[in-house]
């Protein structure tokens, strides 16, 4: 993605930049018109969006108001400066150009202070890593219901969602990438069309309402929840609806990447989003003077971070990549993996283990990230040419997980965002020890809905469960007279059966061999069925 940076930046930038040139945001501090908008909601938001605040409990408020045009066009028109993107959400406009011009727009009234790019001069830095994505062909197809895609939605149990019913139907992902070349022309993604999944998106990037160009990474992220070819390849969402966006420019590296990031997540919002996936990250930038430390990995200083923050504070659910920085020097997460509610995705391979590129944490104020763990190892993709192929880095780990999120929160609509964060954390491997390497583990999306449903509790008018947590003895006292044995059942995280046994009348007394962790019980009568989860110290 940096190839020929050198040559595009000679052609498309005037020779004034090469001396002096800049890039900023400037702030403004008011909005005129916001009174108009406040009064008439779906002048900014469409219905979708606002139904969205209502189950969360979230006012409409200044955020939501649309930058006022004419300080845009007044910034715009300053000779040696050019407006490249603008927020709503944080009243700025992110600009580039020479610095004297810059510095003298601190003399209108509408303008509150001014944020460099190059910290050295008072402001912030940030970079975009773009992860190498190792592409190799499937030589042997399968004849199993989601094909090659199989084994990534069994390690989480998704499949199990999918027989329930619940394949991302009614929810909308956002998708922000580099583009989706080849989405709208190559036959096994027409049925996303047909079937009037992508609603929507917009080409920031290019300035135009043609997302399927600029490049195909976004092609691949998006095949992982999307497509549904039924014994060949079924996403992890294949009756959601899908928003895109191109907020990444392939052709360099400049913080005006996660300025254009922060105004795709707006569009999203306002076109009623429920997630959004970002399979990229920013760190370093073409010029060194814009770049990231790692203290700035601290959940509120880059400017795509508090954008992600943001999303979350309307309701929105982000997935992100946690980055492919493991083996380098850098090693750590990127922003906005770094975001405090983002759930951030690191890769494991088809043996449950982290794979070395998966960046790591934790966040420069010691926050556990990675949040959970997917398969980022040869995920199975469909390619620019819409070939089942397969991809490596955390840039399909995230998209993989995004889908089940949708999934699961169709099955629990009732969810807010933060419960339902908290609910696939509780669900995952490593939950009572989490780590830098793997977060929380890997999450048992079917165990979360499971356990969400609240079938039972620890004790019920048949049964007590105890003490949980427990150390090395459980009692399981049945209160009633039986006529024959229940049968009851430990499940690991990834569904994995690690105890079974028969059950009689009155006290059961057990003792375990088994790791510190989450376990799912199941007690299994001649009419009744009982589950409930139960905590290994």
């Amino acid at each position: 993605m940096k190839i020929f940076n050198l040559l595009v930046i000679f052609f498309s930038i005037p020779n004034f930049f090469f001396a002096q040139s800049e890039d900023a945001w400037i702030y403004f501090n008011n909005k005129p018109e916001a009174q108009t908008y406040l009064s008439q909601p779906l002048l900014m938001l469409n219905q979708k969006s606002l139904d969205r605040r209502t189950h969360h409990n979230i006012a409409i408020d200044l955020t939501d108001v649309p930058i006022h045009q004419p300080y845009v066009q007044t910034i715009d028109a300053i000779e040696n400066i050019e407006v490249l993107a603008q927020s709503k959400w944080f009243n700025c406009v992110y600009v580039r150009g020479q610095l004297a011009a810059i510095q003298q727009t601190t003399s209108l009234g509408f303008v509150q202070n001014i944020i460099y790019a190059n910290k050295s001069l008072n402001g912030s830095g940030d970079q975009s890593t773009t992860f190498n994505h190792h592409i190799y062909k499937w030589i042997d197809l399968t004849t199993r219901t989601y094909g090659q895609a199989q084994n990534q939605i069994e390690i989480h149990q998704g499949q199990l969602l999918h027989d329930a019913g619940f394949k991302g139907n009614n929810k909308i992902i956002a998708v922000l990438d580099s583009g989706f070349q080849g989405v709208d022309t190559t036959d096994n993604f027409q049925h996303l069309f047909s079937e009037n999944r992508i609603i929507g998106g917009y080409n920031l990037v290019n300035r135009n309402n043609n997302p399927y160009s600029n490049h195909h990474h976004g092609t691949m992220v998006l095949s992982t929840m999307a497509v549904n070819l039924p014994n060949q390849f079924i996403g992890t969402a294949p009756q959601a609806s899908y928003l895109l966006y191109v907020t990444e420019d392939v052709t360099s590296e400049t913080p005006l990447e996660e300025a254009l990031w922060v105004e795709a997540a707006e569009l999203a919002d306002a076109a009623g989003a429920d997630i959004i996936n970002t399979s990229l990250g920013y760190n370093t930038y073409d010029n060194a003077a814009y770049n990231h430390t790692y203290a700035d990995m601290n959940g509120q200083t880059t400017f795509i971070t508090k954008g992600s923050n943001m999303a979350f504070n309307k309701g929105i659910f982000c997935v992100t990549a946690a980055g492919n920085a493991g083996n380098s020097p850098w090693i750590y997460i990127t922003a906005p993996a770094d975001a405090i509610n983002t759930l951030t995705v690191g890769a494991i391979n088809a043996n449950l283990e982290q794979v070395g590129f998966s960046s790591n944490g934790p966040t420069a104020d010691n926050r556990i990230k990675p949040d959970l763990m997917a398969l980022g190892q040869q995920s199975a993709v469909l390619n620019v040419g819409g070939i089942i192929s397969t991809a490596s880095g955390t840039s399909f780990s995230s998209p993989i997980t995004a889908g089940l999120v949708a999934s699961l929160w169709q099955a629990l609509p009732q969810l807010k965002n933060h419960e339902l964060l908290q609910l696939i954390k509780e669900n995952s491997s490593f939950f009572l020890s989490p780590n830098n390497q793997y977060g929380y583990g890997i999450p048992c999306f079917y165990c979360a809905y499971q356990n969400a449903l609240n079938i039972t509790t620890s004790e019920t008018s048949t049964f007590e469960i105890y003490p949980n947590p427990f150390e090395n003895l459980l009692n399981i006292n049945l209160k009633n007279e039986i006529a024959a044995p229940y049968n009851f059942q430990l499940k690991n995280t990834l569904g994995q059966t690690v105890f079974e046994t028969k059950i009689y009348a009155h006290q059961n007394r057990m003792s375990f061999n088994l790791a510190s962790g989450l376990y799912f019980y199941e007690i299994v009568g001649l009419k009744e069925k009982f589950t409930g989860k139960i905590i290994r110290k």
